[in-house]
């Protein structure tokens, strides 16, 4: 019998997607905060670009290996850990006396972060039908959105009424129910292969330098893992500042958390329908280049000078950028299961895309906030992004000539940059 006869109506996979969404919530909860935390700490303006991105300094350093270790420790136990480590990493830094124990907690909080949502893509694939399985990635490709855009909306009234302590106090609680009800709603591992003997993995080595190995050695890990660094590194370093921005700008920290929040949600749209366009059998390097070449100009009409004074004309580039930009992770994630060398190395790919994402979020938005320091303003950021765009397009152009290579000596095919057309 198969796995998806036994777990048929898709709500486990529905689990794993919102326990993602509680996780970005850690990611996005700092924004909307930054003003309140540079008066009640001091936070400087590098600082508050390092408390950003520190959250990602984890999946810098271990993307990889956390990857290939999930694999051995089991995707659910993984993702238990990783909610137990936000929920104590928030919940402490609900009482940090200064700046310096913030940060050293937000990359606490980046390891928690990594173990939750590093499993997910390998367990939807577990848990859903193959014919389905693109569109649930680009609905697991919308997580960090959904759950930024939530943060910065609710952000600004939950500290209003109970602090910024209260805030994370109440974000450790809610990855602590998110918990409980994925470890009651999803099979474990030994379950799972049990019901399912057909569609056991392969007898693939267990040996995690194999893994290592193999996933480095090849190509696809690598062109999709830096195609999301480029994505990543620009999105989050515009956003994350947005609230700052508004709030200069007078709106008000409430107006500006909910025009922030807008900017993330509908980045999800671009997720999803990343998944829905390769279901239809559009290829992920038209998607990609018309995504990177969307989000250069995007910053370029929201922060060049050419448009002071055109608050509208800004925003609604601000949410061109994000909601076009998302289709690249939407895409990217249903690459990450296709290019994997292996049965064996899918968490580890995701891993290497993971690390290499981290990377690009941990280094943008400080130097976007350095060159907004050098410059005195933020005319410049359109700069750094383009930058970035135009690497993500060089990179795609790279994957469709990967994709034109033949099929190798033992006759797998090179990384498929689309699904098969829907009958």
């Amino acid at each position: 019998m198969k796995a998806t006869q036994v777990f048929p109506r898709g709500a486990p996979a529905l689990v794993v997607i919102l326990v993602g969404i509680g996780a970005a919530l850690h990611v996005g909860k700092l924004p909307p905060a930054i003003p309140v935390l540079r008066e009640a700490l001091g936070v400087t303006l590098l600082q508050a670009g390092f408390l950003l991105s520190l959250v990602q300094f984890a999946g810098m350093a271990l993307g990889l290996l956390a990857g290939i270790a999930v694999e051995g420790l089991g995707l659910r136990r993984s993702m238990l850990i990783g909610l137990s480590v936000l929920a104590l990493a928030s919940a402490a830094g609900a009482v940090a006396p200064d700046a310096p124990m913030l940060l050293g907690l937000r990359a606490v909080e980046g390891f928690g972060f990594l173990l939750t949502v590093l499993p997910a893509p390998a367990l939807l694939r577990a848990l859903v039908p193959p014919q389905r399985l693109a569109l649930y990635l680009g609905m697991w490709g919308g997580y960090m959105g959904i759950g930024t855009a939530l943060a910065l909306f609710c952000a600004p009234w939950v500290m209003a009424a109970v602090g910024w302590q209260g805030w994370w106090s109440l974000l450790a609680a809610s990855s602590i129910g998110l918990a409980l009800w994925l470890r009651w709603s999803v099979p474990s591992d030994r379950s799972r292969r049990a019901a399912a003997p057909a569609v056991a993995i392969a007898p693939a080595t267990d040996d995690w330098r194999q893994r290592l190995r193999l996933t480095l050695s090849s190509s696809g890990p690598w062109l999709v893992a830096l195609c999301f660094a480029m994505y990543s590194s620009q999105w989050l370093g515009v956003v994350g500042f947005l609230p700052s921005i508004y709030d200069q700008a007078g709106l008000g920290s409430g107006l500006g958390g909910a025009l922030t929040a807008l900017v993330c949600l509908v980045n999800v749209v671009g997720n999803v329908a990343a998944g829905r366009l390769l279901h239809r059998g559009i290829a992920a390097r038209q998607i990609l280049h018309g995504a990177f070449v969307s989000m250069a100009l995007g910053t370029v009409v929201a922060f060049g000078s050419a448009f002071d004074g055109l608050f509208v004309v800004r925003y609604v580039a601000v949410l061109l950028f994000s909601a076009i930009g998302g289709l690249i992770p939407g895409a990217l994630f249903s690459l990450a299961v296709q290019v994997a060398p292996s049965e064996r190395t899918v968490s580890a790919t995701v891993g290497w895309m993971q690390q290499c994402s981290s990377t690009g979020q941990f280094l943008g938005p400080p130097l976007i906030a350095w060159v907004a320091a050098l410059s005195g303003g933020w005319q410049w950021t359109w700069a750094v992004t383009g930058a970035a765009s135009l690497c993500g397009l060089v990179l795609a152009s790279l994957i469709a000539r990967q994709i034109r290579k033949p099929q190798d000596a033992a006759g797998r095919a090179g990384p498929i940059l689309s699904t098969p057309p829907r009958s």
